[in-house]
């Protein structure tokens, strides 16, 4: 049996582009990229936290260094700059593989900088959010 697993997930970064007439992709930062293990061209869902939009699309590369987080084509409908987004990228795995798997977790600042990584969720935001 197959499973589909969290791969990876950049938290929290910020749009600071919305491309309407361009061909549809989300450019991202090559160092967010990098960071979260996902390739050029690579499936990807993106979660909005400002209006709730959940989407999926293809990564492309943006100049390192830059902080761009671009949402193109018709997905620019979903989300503006300034939103904060979840962007996560996932992986089949058999039950032997998802024993020693685990996710990478990159979340950002402000600028869209990497200011941690991490493999698990902490477990104060499971029990925050249960409290919630």
């Amino acid at each position: 049996m197959q499973r589909i697993m969290l791969k990876s997930k950049l938290h929290r970064v910020t749009t600071t582009h919305s491309e309407l007439n361009y061909e549809g992709s989300c450019a991202i930062d090559e160092n967010l990229l990098e960071a979260a293990d996902i390739k050029e061209y690579e499936q990807i869902d993106i979660w909005n936290i400002n209006n709730g939009e959940r989407f999926t699309t293809y990564a492309i590369r943006a100049e390192r260094d830059s902080g761009i987080i671009s949402v193109n084509g018709s997905a620019a409908r979903k989300a503006a700059p300034g939103d904060l987004l979840i962007i996560a990228s996932f992986v089949s795995l058999s039950e032997l593989e998802i024993a020693k798997h685990a996710p990478r977790l990159i979340y950002a600042d402000v600028e869209n900088r990497i200011a941690r990584t991490s493999h698990q969720i902490p477990l104060q935001s499971v029990e925050h959010a249960q409290a919630a």
